[in-house]
Formats: structure tokens, C-alpha cells, sequence
């Protein structure tokens, strides 16, 4: 067995930095924390992405937590999607009672009970910073792969932006598009075959469907404006703190469409908007997404592929996207192949399937003379886990079972006074919380087809005003009557007179 003398500098080695970076914990071995071993993630490494796994009751939170606190302590701002709704207590002071004492004394770390500076944000109705984002934002190929959709309803939706583009109608909102959608396809459907092509009204029912079920899962109120800025999530407080900005989530849980559709927008307009930091000596930003397998179980395939393309890209923009789940195996292999740093709290092993994702955790881990990996797993403590990370080099850090530190701020929600509070004094809320319905595709083509309408019935007016004009009136239609009975009376008596000379012959 090896020994704690060869263990410490093994860990201190291999987890030594000549930057900056943050401690979580200290390395555990024999089942007790070795005070002199602490486990440090440097912070030029942190945009290469994470994973943070575990069953249900075993930590993770805390880690989060624990990872969020150090980060904003370092001027690095913090965007959490907060599913559970437990972890707003970062914004007031924590309490350091017994039990936190005892842990920091093992492991050889001071605690200081703090704050850090909160924004609260929603998707829905839920009080806080509203998150929204237009149609036009999306583009059509990002709007055309949340709605799954096959290359030609693709190429129907390309439509509908170029026209819209060429008639300079914003799509804003999605009554914008389903407008654009009824009319290329009703009133509009000659205009636009002049121009671009048939369109086939099965395809375009099939993309209002599409729409409509986004629409039902909360999409009608995340769509359109005022659009959220990602210059917001990067702010720093006057004591020199990044913002934890948390995004409640907890009723959004049944709608992983909406869940999906803002985290795939969110990653792009990061893409799109941040510059280039190439090897930076901290991130600019760190996403935590928690439950994660919410994405990933419910995304179609070209949604995934969209998303793992985005999450190997905004690395370069100094951004790192930590997901955080109960089973690793919840995340794609494509995507887990990306992630730099692991923190892997314990398993269950209730059935053979256990076991075998057990198995399979422990391979994906580095081997180690220390551990033996897939029997700690099951057997790690609350506030127990597995780290392995990547150190300035890029190269991965001895595996360690660790004893993390305990959160600074309180280990508990905040109360609805509390978050009225803060709510209250944010900056945030009061840019965002007016929804503007300026005139877009919808205003616009419900005025062209009341115009058109109206057209129409003022020519069907002069039309029939025209045929009035053009009839005979009363004394030419009698003195026509008069004049055809006349007539006739000649002919008859003609054709009588022809007659009674024939007969007296």
C-alpha cells in the first residue's frame, strides 16, 4: 500500500500551479483527509468544461456551490441554471456551526462565512430578470433545428426570413412567424411562388404544428422582446466580485423544448457575440447546468449535434460549461470527450445495471495506485468525491478522492421577502421587465391583407356602381315596351293582311 509520505507529493505535484486557481478541497486517503494535499484547479484551465455527477443526496449543490463562490471571489461571473430551486442562498452570509468547523480543521482550510452579489432571472412569469430572445436572433437554420425539422420544412422556414428580410418585417415573437406562415400559404401564396418558389401547404402545416408545440411548453413568452444582452452576465460588483447570476427554473422542469431552445440560443449569441481570448489566464464566464440529462434525454439529434459543436467552440471565447447530472452516463460520449474537469461524487449500486454504469464511470476516470476507482464510488460520503482536472499543461491530474470544503454563504434558500429584496434594488429588472410589442411581420401583414381586402371591396363597389350606370332607365325600358308591342302588332297585323288575300283568291 502506498504510503502517506509518497501520496501528499504525488497529489501536490500533480495538482501545483504557477497561476492562479481555486482550492476545493483536500485529498483523502485510508478514508481520512490529508490536510497537507490540497486539491487546486487552476483558472487558466477552467474553459475547457466540466462534469459534476452523483446520486441524489450525495453533494453535488454544495459543490456547485462551492465552485460558484470561489469563482465570483476571483472576479470570474457565474450563470447557474437553477432547476431545483435550491440554490439561491448563495446571496446571504453562511453560518459556520460544528460540524463545518470540524471538516475545515481536517482539512486544513480557513472558513469565512460571506455573501456574493446575486441577479435572479426567469424564462417564465417567475419574478426576476426576464430572459427573452427574438425569432430574427435565432436566424433560420438555429430556429429550424430546435423545431426539428427535415431539410425542406429548412428550407421553408430560410424562406419565410428572406422574405421578411426583403420586405423588412422583423420576426420577433412567434404570432410573427405563424402570421408569415398563414400567409404565404392563403392570401400571399401567389406573391410568394412569383418570387421563391411553390410552396406546399402540407409543409407548412407541419411547421406551424412544430411552432405551436413550442409555443405550448412557455416558447410564446421567451420569444420576443426587449432581448436579453449577454454583456449582463459578465458584470462585477463594486468589491471587485463576479455576479452569480441563477436562473430559476423550477417550473420549467416539464418543458425541455423551452429548456433546450434557451440553452442552445444562449451558447450561440455567446459564440456569436464574445471575442476570441485564446489562452487566457481565466474565464470570462462559467455556465453550471444543472440537470442536465433535462437537455440531453428530450434534444433531437441535430439539436445535439448543435450543441456539441457550440460547447467545443466558446472555449476559445473564455467560457466553461459545467453540467451537472446524477449519472455521467446521461451525457453524451461526444460530448463528455470535451470536458476537462470531473467531479464525480458517489454511486448506487442497487441492480446489475448499476453496477455496470458504475464500471463504466470508473473507466472513463485516470487508473491510480491509490484507489481502487470503481469501489470508492460507492463508497464516498456526503461531501466526498472523486476530481481529476487538467493542469496548465493540459494534462489530466492524478485522480483524488476529496474531502471538499464547505460553502461560505448559507446552505439554504432564501425566503420570497428575501427575493423580493433583491429583486427590488437589482438594475437588471428594472431594463428588462417592460415587454415591448413594437410593429413586426404580424402588424405589418394584418395591415397588407386589410388593405388588400379593402381594395377589394372598393373595386367590387365601383364594379357594381359601374353596372348601375350602364342599365336603361324606367321611361327607355316603357318606351322600348311601347315600342316592341307596336312592332308587333305591325307584323301581325302584316302577316294577317297576307293572309285574307290568299284566302279570297
Amino acid at each position: 500500500m502506498k504510503t502517506k509520505e509518497t501520496f501528499i507529493p504525488y497529489i501536490n505535484e500533480g495538482y501545483s500551479s504557477k497561476g492562479d486557481s481555486i482550492v476545493l478541497g483536500a485529498a483523502i486517503l485510508n478514508n481520512e483527509p490529508i490536510g497537507e494535499a490540497h486539491v487546486k484547479i487552476p483558472l487558466k484551465t477552467l474553459n475547457r468544461h466540466g462534469l459534476i455527477a452523483g446520486a441524489t443526496g450525495t453533494g453535488k449543490t454544495k459543490t456547485i456551490q462551492v465552485l460558484s463562490e470561489q469563482l465570483s471571489a476571483k472576479g470570474i461571473p457565474v450563470l447557474m441554471m437553477d432547476i431545483k430551486g435550491d440554490f439561491s442562498g448563495i446571496a446571504k452570509e453562511g453560518e459556520e456551526k460544528p460540524f463545518i468547523t470540524e471538516r475545515h480543521t481536517k482539512i486544513n482550510l480557513p472558513f469565512s462565512p460571506q455573501s456574493f452579489p446575486v441577479e435572479l432571472m426567469s424564462l417564465s412569469e417567475q419574478n426576476g430578470v426576464r430572459l427573452r430572445a427574438t425569432v430574427t436572433e435565432f436566424g433560420p437554420v438555429l430556429f429550424s433545428r430546435i423545431l426539428d425539422l427535415n431539410d425542406t420544412q429548412a428550407g421553408v422556414v430560410a424562406v419565410i426570413f428572406k422574405y421578411c428580410d426583403d420586405k423588412k418585417m422583423p420576426l420577433l415573437d412567434l404570432k410573427d412567424i405563424k402570421k408569415v406562415l398563414n400567409y404565404i400559404t392563403e392570401e400571399g401564396k401567389e406573391e410568394i411562388e412569383e418570387s421563391y418558389g411553390k410552396i406546399s401547404t402540407s409543409t407548412t402545416g407541419i411547421i406551424l404544428r412544430k411552432i405551436i408545440e413550442l409555443e405550448q411548453q412557455g416558447g410564446d413568452i421567451f420569444f420576443g422582446e426587449k432581448s436579453f444582452e449577454i454583456e449582463d452576465l459578465m458584470r462585477i460588483d463594486e468589491n471587485g466580485k463576479g455576479y452569480v447570476n441563477i436562473i430559476r427554473l423550477t417550473d420549467i422542469q416539464d418543458k425541455p423544448k423551452l429548456f433546450s431552445t434557451f440553452m442552445l440560443s444562449l451558447l450561440a449569441e455567446i459564440y456569436q457575440k464574445m471575442p476570441e481570448k485564446g489562452d487566457a489566464d481565466q474565464p470570462e464566464l462559467v455556465l453550471f447546468i444543472d440537470e442536465a440529462h433535462l437537455i440531453f434525454n428530450e434534444a433531437s439529434k441535430t439539436l445535439l449535434d448543435q450543441i456539441e459543436t457550440i460547447i467545443k467552440l466558446v472555449r476559445s471565447k473564455g467560457i466553461g460549461v459545467y453540467f451537472v447530472t446524477q449519472n455521467p452516463m446521461d451525457v453524451p460520449a461526444s460530448v463528455l470527450a470535451q470536458l476537462g474537469l470531473k467531479i464525480q461524487h458517489a454511486l448506487r449500486a442497487f441492480t446489475a445495471k448499476d453496477r455496470q454504469a458504475i464500471k463504466q464511470t470508473a473507466e472513463n476516470y485516470p487508473l491510480s495506485d491509490y484507489y481502487k476507482t470503481d469501489e470508492v464510488l460507492t463508497s464516498l460520503g456526503i461531501g466526498e468525491a472523486f476530481v481529476t482536472a487538467l493542469n496548465e499543461k493540459g494534462i489530466p491530474t492524478p485522480l483524488a478522492a476529496t474531502m471538499m470544503r464547505a460553502p461560505e454563504s448559507r446552505m439554504d434558500v432564501l425566503t420570497e421577502n428575501e427575493i423580493e429584496e433583491i429583486n427590488n434594488k437589482s438594475k437588471l429588472v428594472r431594463k428588462y421587465e417592460e415587454e415591448i410589442d413594437r410593429e413586426s411581420a404580424y402588424e405589418m401583414l394584418s395591415k397588407k391583407i386589410e388593405e388588400a381586402i379593402e381594395q377589394t371591396q372598393e373595386e367590387e363597389t365601383q364594379e357594381e356602381e359601374k353596372k348601375k350606370s350602364n342599365e336603361p332607365s324606367t321611361a327607355e325600358v316603357i318606351g322600348k315596351s311601347v315600342t316592341k308591342v307596336v312592332t308587333s302588332a305591325s307584323f301581325i297585323r302584316g302577316v294577317f293582311g297576307i293572309l285574307t288575300k290568299l284566302f279570297k283568291k
